[in-house]
């Protein structure tokens, strides 16, 4: 029997498992293809699995199963998600995949427990001139070339001046207890953060407060907020030396289901967060 799996959570947290040492179905959770969703039981670790046939192919709408499973888990346990398409062909795979990492996933959860993430996107006015960017082949030959080139390299790091101060602003603003950034330029000039903030759970709604209060303040950027989320920026970070062996199917990036936030708090999809651990 093959296994899909979703993420791993605390057994303590599911009281289904406190007198079974076998699978045991997450009433009214549904996973990949419609399939019965189970929890797993492997010592102190829950591990969220359905059945799998390795001849089904995943689609789009396996992706937003897979993340709507890590989000219903997320509700009752600190999980660790798993990656989108990660099947382990047996029973045997995913016991000796959990017992030889168990240490490291208990320590994850541990550095995790109580935490959420939140995610800021910042799309920022370029602070250079473009007008000279545009030029055409013959424009940029000969010596103007060099010249373009030193222009260039003075804009990109202008840019760069620019999204260190913008992330540094958003981390004094949100005082997040970890985070991950990362930028690029956009087509008309324009440069999107990405920023992933790690906070308490407890302290989301004043969080989202904050992000109100900020979108006011900052009229030259445009601030759009979703969460809160598994932390899945952080779990990457945790566990990049880990990679169960299991098989890993062509992965399809899906948009996790969008949790409830405050009305004042403007919220977008992330397509990208359903690439958990690589």
């Amino acid at each position: 029997m093959a296994w899909y799996a979703y993420c791993i959570g605390e057994k303590q947290a599911f009281p289904e498992l406190a007198r079974h040492r076998k699978p045991v179905p997450l009433h009214s959770v549904f996973g990949v293809s419609g399939s019965q969703v189970f929890l797993y039981p492997a010592s102190d670790l829950a591990i969220i699995v359905s059945e799998h046939n390795p001849a089904d192919s995943l689609s789009q709408r396996s992706g937003v199963d897979h993340a709507r499973v890590i989000s219903d888990c997320f509700q009752h346990s600190t999980v660790l998600p798993f990656r989108f398409g990660t099947v382990f062909n047996d029973d045997e795979a995913l016991r000796k995949s959990i017992r030889s990492n168990q240490r490291q996933f208990l320590t994850n959860i541990d550095k995790l427990r109580g935490k959420t993430e939140m995610h800021l996107k910042v799309l920022v006015g370029d602070c250079c001139n473009h007008e000279n960017e545009r030029q055409t082949a013959v424009e940029r030959a000969g010596k103007g070339y060099l010249s373009n080139l030193r222009e260039n390299a003075s804009r990109a790091r202008e840019r760069q001046t620019r999204a260190r101060a913008v992330s540094f602003q958003m981390h004094r603003l949100f005082l997040p207890q970890d985070e991950e950034v990362s930028c690029r330029l956009l087509e008309n000039g324009k440069m999107l953060l990405d920023i992933a903030h790690l906070i308490d759970r407890k302290t989301v709604e004043r969080y989202q407060n904050k992000f109100a209060n900020t979108c006011a303040a900052m009229r030259d950027c445009q601030l759009q907020l979703s969460g809160p989320w598994p932390p899945y920026h952080f779990v990457h970070r945790l566990t990049r030396s880990v990679h169960p062996p299991a098989q890993q199917v062509v992965p399809v990036v899906a948009t996790p289901v969008t949790p409830v936030v405050s009305p004042a708090v403007a919220v977008v999809s992330q397509l990208e967060t359903a690439a958990m651990l690589a």
